[in-house]
């Protein structure tokens, strides 16, 4: 079969089949065993997991970078098996730590947990620019087209449904991508204290230092999904591929259409108002605490 990439978004969901199955990401999830002190980054996908795993296994090693790609430390639950890591492994540092973008009641219980919400427009977005040049061809397809194919199953409304009523409990640590942005040191703070890990000045010091923007785009083939990279380009895509992950994450960055923007409206009014009684996004971050 001739690897390429999607020049549409039905290409796209046929490439994405052949390289995500559902059977294999399934056994994958099966195979993890928690622990009570492991910790599973959880948000929806391009809300700050890659960031966050980098925040985390920093705090846990005092800084260590000698590794190909972070999802080689702090490892992808439903992508074991696929990139052949044992998840039930020791890890390089304590506790161990794992990153997922399952639903709350897809995940095995019995870990903590650290959630993640993001601006549905701008968690969309982000994995328009993440896609593109990695499974989509550039240019093939306009955003806009991209972000209302991707509503038609209300993911991100399901999985920010799925987590709302969790917050409160004691295994859960809900963190909004805004605030992390506005407030790098709290959320390193709150990262450590929620994990157990002794925070000084030194190490809040490196955990400053190596999860800053500057730091991890100057590192940033150690956060571009090496192991699935490489693994896609063995199956499905011709080489080459960009899968850079470090962008600046800015609020707001591409301003969509009324169309867009409404379909997003009416997915939150379905699936989010009656779970969380916030009529938009905005005006539920503002009574989270930062």
């Amino acid at each position: 079969m001739e690897r390429r990439r999607a020049g549409s978004m039905e290409e796209l969901a046929q490439i994405q089949g052949r390289m995500f199955d559902a059977e294999g990401v399934l056994a994958s999830i099966k195979s993890y065993e928690p622990r009570p002190s492991d910790v599973v980054i959880s948000p929806y996908g391009k809300s700050g997991t890659t960031w966050t795993q980098q925040i985390f296994h920093t705090l846990r090693t005092r800084g260590d970078m000698d590794f190909d790609d972070i999802s080689r430390v702090v490892p992808w639950i439903e992508m074991g098996r696929r990139v052949n890591i044992d998840l039930n492994a020791e890890q390089r540092g304590n506790p161990r730590g794992f990153k997922s973008h399952l639903e709350f009641d897809q995940l095995p219980k019995g870990a903590r947990y650290i959630n993640i919400i993001r601006n549905p427009l701008d968690a969309a977005y982000s994995a328009f620019k993440f896609m593109e040049g990695w499974f989509l061809e550039v240019g093939a397809v306009d955003p806009e087209t991209f972000v209302l194919a991707g509503t038609k199953d209300a993911r991100y409304f399901k999985h920010f449904a799925s987590w709302w009523p969790r917050r409160e409990d004691e295994n859960v640590l809900l963190l909004c991508f805004e605030h992390m942005k506005a407030d790098h040191e709290g959320t390193i703070r709150q990262i450590a204290q929620f994990a157990g890990i002794a925070l000084d000045d030194e190490l809040l010091a490196i955990t400053l230092e190596h999860s800053s923007l500057a730091f991890m785009q100057a590192h940033k083939d150690r956060f571009d999904d090496a192991m699935l990279r490489a693994r896609s380009e063995e199956e499905v895509l011709p080489p080459g591929s960009d899968s850079a992950k470090v962008r600046a994450g800015q609020v707001g960055e591409f301003e969509f259409s009324e169309e867009v923007k409404r379909r997003f409206e009416s997915l939150w009014t379905e699936h989010l108002l009656p779970v969380t009684g916030y009529q938009t996004y905005d005006d539920l971050i503002a009574d989270l605490k930062p």
